[in-house]
């Protein structure tokens, strides 16, 4: 029987092109917002991605930085990330393979340490903010982004199902008030939040994890079903398209 980060792994690594090239994961203003954060560090020596995937973040955020670290579960993802920051001229990116909850890094090693759209796969997302906090140095500050949850149960469970039935590594698409509670104890004073909508068009959201098709038509039929509430709160969409919010949370370790 896998592990969960086996899971992640095994669903991970034949996809990392089709993450590469992902209109969602490639843009978006959660980038743009990253980007002009950083500027205000005291410090832009070094940064570390935690689950970097095929790089987005990484290569939004390295002209500003020195050195960065992207790390990830997957080595084929870090394969692409590695080649596509040498096609965009990013020598300071470097790659190497970690587990969020057992980072191989000295304590206060990083300016920055960051993470985007990979947190709802942790098993155990106290334990990666605790690590986060041990690497991040005195100044520094910590950078989340991923999809949230949503507040009301009655659409968060629904979401959380049709997200399990797309893909088997998924854990939690946590809220905003979940965040900042674990931000709070992980000890992290949360400084600036950010919140967007993002579609996700449902054709390219199951291709991308080559969902089965069984499992495409059980999300369909719980999108159908759902009631007028969880339509309405997700804005699905007649072809199954729907738009959930991404949030960014801006935090700084508490002395």
């Amino acid at each position: 029987m896998k592990t969960h980060d086996q899971t992640v792994t095994a669903q991970f690594d034949p996809k990392s092109q089709g993450y590469l090239t992902s209109a969602v994961h490639a843009a978006g203003p959660d980038l743009q917002q990253a980007a002009l954060l950083v500027l205000q560090l005291p410090a832009r020596d070094a940064m570390l991605d935690v689950g970097c995937g095929p790089g987005h973040l990484s290569f939004a955020l390295a002209p500003h930085f020195r050195h960065v670290v992207a790390t990830d579960l997957s080595p084929s993802m870090l394969v692409t990330a590695r080649a596509a920051a040498v096609q965009r001229a990013l020598p300071q990116i470097q790659v190497q393979q970690a587990a969020a909850q057992t980072l191989p890094f000295p304590d206060a090693h990083f300016d920055l340490v960051a993470s985007r759209y990979s947190a709802h796969h942790w098993h155990d997302v106290a334990a990666a903010l605790q690590e986060m906090r041990r690497v991040v140095r005195p100044g520094g500050m910590l950078l989340m982004i991923d999809l949230l949850g949503d507040e009301s149960p009655l659409v968060d469970t629904h979401l959380q199902a049709i997200e399990l039935l797309r893909d088997p590594s998924h854990v939690r698409n946590y809220s905003p008030s979940q965040w900042r509670r674990l931000l709070q104890i992980a000890g992290f004073q949360l400084q600036q939040d950010f919140f967007w909508p993002t579609r996700l068009e449902f054709g390219s959201w199951v291709e991308r994890m080559r969902t089965p098709p069984d499992s495409v038509t059980v999300i369909r039929n719980l999108l159908a079903g759902a009631s007028a509430e969880v339509r309405a709160g997700l804005s699905v969409e007649s072809d199954g398209s729907f738009v959930p919010r991404t949030g960014l949370f801006w935090a700084q370790p508490v002395v």
